[in-house]
């Protein structure tokens, strides 16, 4: 069987760095493209076996870049709430300009799936006691959000028998990677009580997040390129395992579990409005010879102890941009290698 060549858009981010390796173990070529906002972040050297490497902007996309290309995966876009909130007009320029225009130049090129980095924050402020499935009601509250929900129905219109297109919907991402983020909630719990033997959570620790392995979100973006196309085709899944939802109070205290004599602390003077509770179930059914899932929390607290001592993690580090991307676009900005419309500066 001749080799399938995937294009990884934010190959090298958080997700990217455990994503281009998966794919590549499981047979594909892959082709990185990356703006290159965090080529300094990374904690630990490494590089990417990838057949090719573009540095390009999401936005200046031509359907010359998806030459031998069959598959996309597209990854790229800032990549929070925070982000997103920073400018909500840079957000829908990256987030939704710029994925519909890698979108339409990989169609134009003969790219023959799609599969498209959604998120559960679509589903916002939602009844937390019931699981929301793909057809629940959507109602999402941040920029970024919305660009990802804007994006899934846009897509939707493009595909057909030639282009593929799926929709993933990961929950919130956890887990190591060589260019870490400490900005996302679990990741962020054992990286305090690593670095400081105490976690301090302003909210009430009552708002729920379903979570998602970093290597299990590789697993169900792979599976979306190995099931057959009619299997994915116009579909949108949730990724997930069967019980990822917890409360931000579970994750507090599965991270003090993880560092003896850490203290944890609730002080309830801020209200978080993102509370969801999701249902992974179509994915693990449809996609169920494709996707199984590894991963659980308690088995993530031990991986990210373990690389943290590796890499000797300090809280100088884990108070700094590298592993805060707000923190490193803003540093960007005013060292003026990136400029007022996020474009890298050489």
């Amino acid at each position: 069987m001749t080799k399938k060549t995937v294009m990884v858009t934010g190959n090298l981010g958080y997700i990217g760095n455990v994503m281009v390796p998966f794919l590549v173990q499981k047979g594909f070529d892959v082709v990185g493209y990356d703006a290159g906002y965090y080529e300094d972040c990374y904690l630990v050297p490494t590089k990417q076996d990838v057949k090719k490497q573009i540095f390009k902007d999401v936005r200046d996309a031509v359907p010359g870049d998806f030459a031998g290309v069959d598959y996309v995966i597209h990854l790229a876009g800032l990549s929070n709430d925070p982000l997103g909130d920073f400018d909500e007009k840079l957000t829908y320029d990256i987030n939704h300009k710029g994925t519909m225009r890698i979108a339409r130049c990989a169609k134009e090129a003969g790219v023959k799936r799609f599969v498209y980095a959604s998120s559960q924050s679509v589903y916002g402020i939602s009844d937390t006691s019931r699981a929301a499935d793909e057809e629940s009601e959507k109602n999402p509250i941040t920029a970024y959000a919305k660009t990802k929900w804007i994006c899934e129905g846009e897509l939707s219109e493009l595909c057909d028998d030639d282009f593929a297109v799926t929709i993933m919907r990961p929950a919130t991402a956890y887990g190591a990677s060589p260019n870490l983020r400490c900005d996302i909630v679990f990741n962020q719990f054992v990286g305090y009580a690593f670095t400081n033997r105490m976690i301090e959570i302003k909210s009430d620790g009552s708002p729920v997040r379903p979570m998602s392995h970093v290597k299990d979100i590789s697993a169900a973006f792979t599976a979306a390129l190995e099931a057959p196309a009619e299997l994915v085709r116009g579909q949108v899944f949730n990724i997930g395992t069967e019980d990822n939802n917890y409360t931000v109070r579970d994750l507090a205290s599965m991270a003090q579990k993880c560092v003896p004599g850490c203290s944890l602390t609730f002080t309830g003077e801020h209200t978080d409005p993102r509370s969801y509770r999701v249902s992974s179930e179509k994915i693990l059914t449809v996609l169920k010879d494709y996707y199984k899932p590894q991963w659980n929390i308690e088995k993530a607290g031990k991986e990210l102890m373990d690389f943290y001592q590796g890499i000797g993690f300090d809280r100088e580090t884990f108070n700094s941009w590298k592993v805060t991307r707000l923190k490193c676009l803003k540093k960007r900005l005013e060292d003026g290698t990136l400029d007022a419309d996020f474009r890298v500066v050489k």
